[in-house]
């Protein structure tokens, strides 16, 4: 184990970074191995024995999966590691959007068998929205049929970025041992599992492909790098020191990834991953500074603890510990005591305990500043995706966005007398996930709870009832429907008109309404000479949006539609905002009713992966489910088959699944979107 030096955290010596997966590629392996490396773990814990420090949630031990972003902190080399384990299940992938959002870079890790996986694209992609610099480790070395070069492949084909490969293994499966640094040609190994690691000469029958390979990255770095590019012209090589500086450059502009590899189950390959993280990942103070609005006006804070104070909140729990709110602190410092400011609902909150986590293990902190993360106990009403500020120094963050729930189940206590504390566990929930939605259905007067899967609801579920004890009765899933637009109508007339004693409402419109593809909905006025005055045409619109919560085929909402306001008529004491809103909206529901509406469903691609002689037995299956097979590869006896199946046909598919291949089948599902409902197709309202 290395000797550390004293941590001093000064900004430039802090890393912020998540670690990003598919399911069962290793992350909680590799954070475990990170903590037990650095000294703040001094037993390494395993997933299989339910033993890790992130996965410490019953429901993750028992499922062997990570659910919840778990946070902790360790120190490398002089630098301060502040690591986010995230779940790699596509059902929760809202906990990695918010982790992202306040992340200055991240580790994608991926299985050397597999390659890229389809959650792991998509985590891959979640970080490009947030501009996340990343560095790849391939891991599962060990494993049979691991291939570095093939998984390096499936990056560069699937994820488009330049993978820029810094090491060679030595040995292969069973016989991987350790790998050549390709920057300084030198051999790192492990004799076991507990030692540490050894720096050798390169073996003599890997120092030609080295050799050859050293040359691959200069080429590749010097194409990217200008720096490099001249001293490569130049000499017709580059430095070791030269090669790191342009790597580090490549990962923070996101125009390389570098890429390690090892296995963080037999604890090879970790201490070269961690000064990757000090060398080529952001401090805080290499981002820019974050931006925000207040008032209309753009306004921007330095990574700087003297100045004013900005944080955003990005996950909230309600653990053994109390209520507490976990920050990402951009900008100035807090102290135990302080009020701070929430822009957002306009009131004060009092900062109480601040904690340096550590899983479900705390620290208590005096003070935190620019570029930690952070929890804290006191805040009331801060939720996740809310601004702390300075009171004097008012600024707003744009939150992580929030997808949209896709499935439905309606619960309800078993014995009547735990309804209020099964209503209040529900809220906690909603309040703690903003990816769960409670709502009372109007019709049935039903309490539904929507969320982003089946899993996702089931671990809700079981949540309440470990939390609180209470026995809670399921109703089966149902999928998010939306209605559209398939043919539209143009010079649609409506007047509203109301006339009871006192001021009446008067307003008269004209609405085209037209299909749109790739976006919810646009408003737009073609209205000329003032006719519609433009303070009316805005209220327009907003009833316009308030008709899109319902549509005429099954009540659900409506999407995928452009509406013009082309004419429309005004009474010179009738007319007012009020009655403009109310034409929009009853207006666009009847040029609805003319319309040519159909109904969406979710659809979502499927990944099934199962032994060859069970293909024709799936391929049967996921058509009976009105799936549509986009590919199906084969791969050492296993076959990869992908579909675009509907979400409603999904629920069971796990159970049905296993039974056809013995229990040997398995898959992955990620949204993609909505897809006309076939005629004939009964859809549950």
């Amino acid at each position: 184990m290395r000797t550390e030096r004293p941590v001093t955290n000064p900004l430039t010596a802090v890393r912020n970074l998540g670690i990003l997966a598919h399911v069962d590629a290793g992350k909680t392996t590799v954070t475990e191995r990170f903590l037990y490396l650095t000294g703040s773990t001094h037993k390494r814990g395993e997933v299989h024995d339910g033993t890790t420090v992130t996965d410490f949630d019953p429901q993750e031990r028992d499922r062997g999966i990570t659910i919840f972003a778990a946070a902790v902190s360790c120190a490398w080399d002089g630098h301060r590691v502040n690591l986010i384990d995230t779940p790699g299940h596509v059902d929760f992938a809202d906990e990695v959007e918010r982790s992202l959002r306040v992340l200055d870079g991240a580790i994608a890790v991926f299985d050397a068998v597999a390659g890229v996986e389809p959650q792991s694209e998509s985590v891959w992609r979640q970080a490009d929205r947030y501009g996340v610099p990343r560095i790849a480790f391939v891991n599962k070395l060990d494993r049979a049929g691991a291939d570095l070069d093939t998984a390096v492949a499936s990056i560069r084909e699937r994820l488009h970025p330049a993978p820029l490969v810094v090491q060679l293994p030595i040995g292969t499966e069973d016989g991987f041992t350790g790998v050549v640094d390709l920057l300084r040609l030198r051999a790192l190994v492990w004799a076991d599992v507990d030692g540490p690691v050894a720096e050798v000469p390169v073996p003599d029958d890997l120092l030609a492909e080295a050799r050859r390979r050293r040359r691959l990255l200069e080429e590749a770095v010097a194409e990217l790098h200008p720096g490099a590019f001249e001293e490569f012209c130049a000499e017709s090589t580059l430095s070791a020191r030269t090669l790191s500086t342009a790597l580090r450059d490549l990962t923070r502009t996101g125009d390389g990834v570098v890429v390690l590899c090892g296995s963080a189950y037999r604890n090879r390959g970790i201490e070269p991953l961690l000064d990757a993280v000090v060398a080529y990942l952001p401090s805080p103070s290499d981002v820019p500074p974050v931006r925000g609005t207040y008032d209309g006006g753009a306004q921007e804070r330095a990574a700087d603890p003297q100045v004013p104070l900005s944080a955003l909140a990005f996950k909230v729990s309600a653990a053994g510990a109390g209520r507490l709110t976990y920050l990402r602190i951009y900008s100035g410092t807090i102290e135990r005591g302080d009020t701070v400011w929430d822009p957002g609902t306009r009131r004060t909150e009092r900062i109480g305990r601040i904690l340096r986590v550590q899983a479900d293990r705390h620290e208590r902190l005096e003070r935190a500043v620019a570029g930690d993360i952070v929890a804290v106990a006191g805040l009331k009403s801060v939720r996740a995706g809310s601004t702390l500020c300075a009171p004097d120094a008012p600024i707003l963050l744009e939150p992580p966005a929030v997808a949209d729930p896709v499935v439905s189940v309606a619960v309800e206590a078993r014995r009547s007398t735990d309804t209020d504390r099964l209503t209040s566990a529900l809220a906690r929930l909603a309040e703690e996930d903003p990816s769960l939605v409670v709502r009372t259905d109007t019709e049935t007067g039903q309490t539904v709870l929507s969320g982003m899967g089946e899993l996702h609801l089931e671990v809700a579920v079981e949540k309440i009832r470990l939390a609180t004890g209470v026995e809670v009765d399921v109703g089966r899933p149902r999928v998010s429907y939306r209605e559209t637009v398939a043919r539209g109508v143009s010079g649609f007339v409506f007047r509203h008109v109301k006339q009871d004693g006192g001021a009446g409402q008067f307003a008269h419109v004209v609405l085209d309404v037209e299909p749109l593809e790739g976006c919810d909905f646009v408003f737009r006025s073609a209205v000329v000479g003032g006719r519609v005055p433009q303070e009316y045409v805005r209220s327009v619109e907003a009833g316009c949006r308030d008709a899109l919560a319902e549509g005429p085929v099954g009540g659900f909402p409506v999407t995928g539609l452009r509406v013009t306001l082309t004419d429309g008529a005004t009474h010179v004491k009738d007319s007012s905002e009020q009655a403009f809103r109310t034409a929009g909206r009853l207006g666009l529901r009847e040029a609805l009713r003319a319309c040519e509406t159909v109904l969406l469903e979710p659809v979502a691609e499927v990944t099934v992966t199962v032994p060859e002689d069970a293909v024709g037995t799936v391929l049967g299956d996921l058509s009976a489910r009105r799936g549509r097979i986009t590919a199906s590869t084969t791969r050492t006896g296993s076959a990869l088959v992908t579909a675009t199946v509907p979400l409603a046909e999904l629920f069971g598919y796990a159970t049905r699944l296993r039974s056809r291949t013995q229990g040997r089948g398995t898959f992955t599902a990620r949204p993609t979107g909505y897809a006309r409902v076939p005629g004939g197709v009964a859809v549950a309202r």
